[in-house]
Order: structure tokens, then C-alpha cells, then sequence
């Protein structure tokens, strides 16, 4: 058991995968990181970090006072760097594992993941497409959603990664209302008040009156109309090429999207390096980067860890409430 000698709310993070950017970046956050608001918890292969941290020149934030690892020592065979490999992946999956234990341990107070490749999970023995779903299964979650925060702008996710056309058929009403509903519930726990929920509309300009489709009047405004009808602040469709910059501006708390690209764009394109991936549902908070392990870059010492840093400080924030 980790004890730190004050009651700060502790921050597990797991490194992911060691063959990709996860080490580097986790240890480059911590080392830009001067905060006192909180402890963090490194959940890894105590040798493989402190060589990144030797490499790098970041040694001296494993000898802080905040800064704790949990030493897994699970990375006894070699592999190679920016591989999708069995060796890597299976310890990637076994530190999620390791932070749910210590979650329920009561040890750390939320997670905040660094990137795994879900073909080396796959190759490790684990059978799942992603963080979500692994995390899911382990914390016996059946309602869960992907979301995205930057800044003001919070976004939901109706859907994620399929194709668009199968997207575009799960834009019914009954899915609307309950991820609208799910949202609200959500949002309402972690920003501690209700949000103002926005829906995107499908079509160019929410159809125009339906001039461009007929999604917008048979099935989101039926749906916006039945939330609202249960007291939720939720409002639209909105034109998909505006309403995720209202958000932003502050005029909205979150935005439904519709599908995966239409949710991804705005955030990537207006918080590129500082998007944080919230899993909705989970009943321990979970933030993580909103890109992946960068294999063609690992070792090299350029990856940007300005995701991983606000993940890490969401994560803290929604704790503490602040």
C-alpha cells in the first residue's frame, strides 16, 4: 500500500503500452507538472520507467513526494519498440487490471490511462476492442458512452467506431432519448449541476426544414421533445457546423453527436493536444489521451504530452470538484 504523507486525492495512471508513446508521455507530464493538488500513482514496470525517465532526463519526478509507481515487473521478456507485440500488450492490460484492484482498495481516487494498442491486448490473450469496453467488463458496467472534454467543449457520442452508414441508422429516437437521458445523469454527477445539453442535427444545417433529409423531424426533435418533457435542459437540433463552437464558447455544457467524426473533428481541430476522453457510466472516474501509441515516434523523444497532461488534471479536477 502506497501512503503519502497528505490527504490529497491520489491520480492511478496506468503507462500503456511500453512500446509505444504511454512511458514517455506520463513521465514528460509529471515532469511539467508542478501541482500540489494532487498525488499520482504510476501503474507500470518499475525498470522499464526508470529507464524512459533516465533516457529522457525526467529521473528526479520518481523521486518526488507525490509521485508514487505501483511495480508490476511484468515486462520479462523483450520486445521491440513501436511494435504491436504479446509481450507489451499483455502488461498494458495487466495494468488496467491493476487499477481497477487498487480503485476498489480504495488506494486511488480516479484513472487516467496512457494509450494501448488494441491489436497487442489481442495478442497478449485479451479480447477487447479498447480501454472502454476492458474497463467495462472489469467494473461490470452494461451502460457506458464515450465522451470528449476540452475545455468548455464536452461532447457525447451517440456512436463510435463504425461505419458510416450503420452510423447513420442508429439515429433513432429511442437511442436518442436514452443517451440523452444517460448524459444529463452523467454530466449532472461529474460538473456537479445540471448541463445544458445541445444535439446536433445529422444533416448539412439540421436539414433546413427538411430541405436536406428527414432525420432532424422524425426522429432527434421527437426524442429533444420527450427529455425535455422529463425536465432535462436539452435543446436542438443544431447545424452540425456550428454547435460544437457554441459549446465552446460557453452557451452549451455538452453536445449530443451523432456519430464518431462528428464528435472527433471539432474537438481535434479546436484542443488538438489538450482533448481528454472521459468513458461516461463507469462508476470510478476514467480519463485518458485522445490518441494512440504513436508506435512510428516511440524512443524518439518528440511525442507530445500535452494530452496526457490534462488527462491527468481533469482526472484530479473531477475529483476534487473544483
Amino acid at each position: 500500500m502506497v501512503n503519502f504523507a497528505n490527504d490529497l486525492p491520489t491520480i492511478g495512471i496506468t503507462m500503456g503500452d511500453a512500446a509505444g508513446i504511454g512511458p514517455e508521455i506520463v513521465l514528460r507530464s509529471l515532469a511539467g507538472s508542478r501541482s500540489a493538488g494532487f498525488n499520482t500513482l504510476i501503474i507500470g514496470d518499475g525498470e522499464h520507467l526508470r529507464s524512459v525517465a533516465s533516457q529522457f532526463d525526467v529521473g528526479e519526478v520518481l523521486d518526488r513526494e507525490n509521485v508514487a509507481f505501483d511495480d508490476l515487473a511484468n515486462l520479462t521478456e523483450g520486445f521491440d519498440l513501436g511494435t504491436d507485440n504479446a509481450v507489451s500488450g499483455r502488461a498494458s492490460a495487466e495494468y488496467i487490471e491493476r487499477s481497477v484492484a487498487l480503485w476498489r482498495e480504495g488506494q486511488i481516487d480516479a484513472i487516467a490511462t496512457a494509450p494501448i494498442s488494441k491489436k497487442a491486448i489481442a495478442l497478449g490473450g485479451y479480447d477487447f476492442p479498447g480501454h472502454t469496453e476492458f474497463l467495462a467488463h472489469l467494473t461490470d458496467t452494461k451502460r457506458f458512452a464515450m465522451s470528449f472534454f476540452a475545455g468548455s467543449l464536452r461532447v457525447v457520442l451517440l456512436s463510435t467506431h463504425l461505419p458510416l452508414k450503420k452510423a447513420i441508422e442508429l439515429v433513432k429516437a429511442e437511442k436518442l432519448v436514452d443517451l440523452i437521458t444517460f448524459a444529463d445523469e452523467q454530466l449532472t454527477r461529474l460538473l456537479r449541476h445540471k448541463p445544458r445539453i445541445a444535439v446536433a442535427g445529422l444533416n448539412p444545417h439540421a436539414s433546413e426544414g427538411g430541405l436536406f433529409g428527414s432525420e432532424e423531424a422524425s426522429e432527434i426533435i421527437p426524442a429533444v421533445d420527450i427529455c425535455r418533457g422529463l425536465g432535462i435542459t436539452v435543446s436542438g437540433p443544431y447545424s452540425p457546423d456550428t454547435v460544437f463552437l457554441r459549446c465552446s464558447n460557453g452557451e452549451f455544457d455538452a453536445v449530443i453527436a451523432l456519430y464518431h467524426d462528428q464528435a472527433t473533428i471539432p474537438v481535434k481541430s479546436m484542443s488538438f493536444n489538450s482533448g481528454v476522453n472521459v468513458t461516461l457510466g463507469l462508476p470510478l472516474i476514467r480519463t485518458s489521451v485522445d490518441h494512440g501509441t504513436a508506435f512510428e515516434i516511440a524512443g524518439k523523444g518528440v511525442a507530445e504530452c500535452s494530452s496526457m497532461t490534462a488527462a491527468i488534471e481533469l482526472a484530479a479536477k473531477l475529483v476534487s470538484g473544483s
